[in-house]
């Protein structure tokens, strides 16, 4: 079954605004992003021939600050794709309570065949179609899926060209040194797991006497195998890909994952399966796509960390019984249709838009520095980052037990009155 990510979000927050018996107006404003545009970007290739690539910044909400999130580069990048994850990312900003809105942006394209020059053309082109659009002010981008500190230096450096001065905050995820954050780098993936302890803390389970399999290779993933493992947990399994268009597969050890030796052999999305095979790993190739590997392990802690739509009804019957907790790093991991069966089995849920909001506070972070000129140490921004995400998650935790709601309805709850209330005393509706 295919599953549109927008019409997702959308169900999303339907089911939110029938909690909160939000009028028809409102729902109206909400449900639509406020602005989009869709572009084509010319680039000249290195053999000589021109490509032309289409584009997209989807502005979901601004009633509570400048719109904020990625840029992703995906050659199967769709319009739906990036105004979901721009719904998500105006909620994302207002549960974890930082004065940001939502937006998103993409490039149908596949930057590992692109030389740097190419790739370079690119963001910069990406620069001229939007730089009216976007600013300190306006309209924020930072890395996402496939892009890097190196793309967001070329857009910025266009950005500046074009309008004439110095305005590092005009993107975030940018190199350390010129303009970027100390911390950035691992802020998503270390929130993961400071949510996922607060909720094992809460649940009266300690993290050390827990297993987990982890779906993903990229930054999130990373980070959250990096600070899971310290505290103290086992990654059993992870599942990932070499490439957009090669199948998945999973790597497993059941006497546990060392994650510094498994990212040492990364190779392009994924874990180089022949060197994990030599170091003692059993590789199992995927039985389908979405690949359900990894979802069947007899773990405690399910964490998918990578694309959407990921945990189908279809999939989840493969989930062991011993399931307790579902962490989701990733956006819109999690298909809606699949919340009623999470409930019944009763699994523990953390949110993607509460789970992985500490990329977004970082990135907040690192805008308000560029926008002050003066810069934290790493040590600063994570202990201001670690409390930010503790109370984030302690209200939606609270509200879920006060008012006997799923996990994902009281988030969402608080999220979008937040931005609910801005949007009315800003007099719109």
């Amino acid at each position: 079954m295919a599953y549109n990510p927008f019409e997702n979000a959308q169900a999303q927050f339907d089911k939110a605004a029938d909690i909160l018996g939000l009028d028809q107006g409102v729902r109206a404003l909400l449900r639509e992003p406020m602005k989009e545009f869709h572009f084509t970007i010319p680039v000249k290739m290195d053999d000589g021939t021109t490509n032309v690539y289409k584009a997209y910044r989807v502005r979901h909400n601004d009633a509570r600050g400048p719109a904020k999130g990625g840029i992703r580069f995906d050659p199967h990048e769709t319009a739906d794709d990036v105004r979901s994850l721009a719904m998500w990312m105006t909620w994302k900003c207002a549960v974890v309570d930082i004065p940001l809105g939502g937006g998103k942006g993409g490039v149908a394209c596949d930057p590992q065949k692109m030389s740097q020059g190419e790739q370079e053309r690119l963001c910069r082109g990406y620069a001229r179609g939007l730089y009216s659009q976007i600013g300190p002010n306006v309209d924020v981008p930072a890395p996402d899926m496939m892009t890097n500190a190196q793309h967001m230096l070329w857009i910025m450096d266009e950005y500046e060209a074009l309008m004439g001065g110095r305005y590092p905050g005009v993107i975030t995820g940018k190199p350390v040194g010129m303009g970027g954050s100390l911390g950035r780098t691992e802020a998503t993936g270390y929130g993961v797991v400071w949510m996922l302890k607060d909720m094992l803390d809460a649940e009266g389970i300690d993290i050390k006497n827990t297993t987990a399999s982890i779906q993903g290779t990229g930054n999130v993933a990373e980070y959250t195998a990096r600070m899971y493992t310290e505290l103290g947990g086992k990654i059993v399994a992870m599942s990932c890909k070499n490439s957009r268009t090669e199948p998945p597969f999973t790597i497993r050890k059941m006497s546990g994952c060392n994650i510094d030796e498994l990212f040492e052999i990364k190779k392009g999305w994924g874990i180089d399966a022949d060197k994990a095979r030599d170091l003692g790993y059993e590789i199992i190739p995927a039985n389908g796509e979405p690949d359900s590997i990894w979802l069947s392990q007899d773990v405690d802690i399910l964490i998918p960390a990578a694309t959407p739509n990921q945990i189908t009804p279809e999939l989840f019957p493969v989930i062991s019984k011993q399931v307790k907790v579902l962490c989701e790093g990733a956006n819109g991991p999690t298909t809606p249709d699949c919340d009623p069966l999470i409930k019944d089995r009763g699994i523990l849920l953390l949110p993607d838009f509460l789970c992985n909001s500490g990329g977004v506070t970082c990135s907040y972070y690192e805008q308000v520095q560029c926008n002050m000129n003066f810069f934290w140490s790493r040590e600063e921004v994570l202990d201001k980052l670690k409390p930010a995400m503790n109370k984030a998650f302690t209200a939606a935790y609270s509200l879920a037990k006060e008012k006997n709601l799923y996990m994902r309805d009281a988030a969402y709850v608080i999220a979008i009155n937040r931005v609910v209330n801005a949007v009315k005393q800003r007099g719109w509706v």
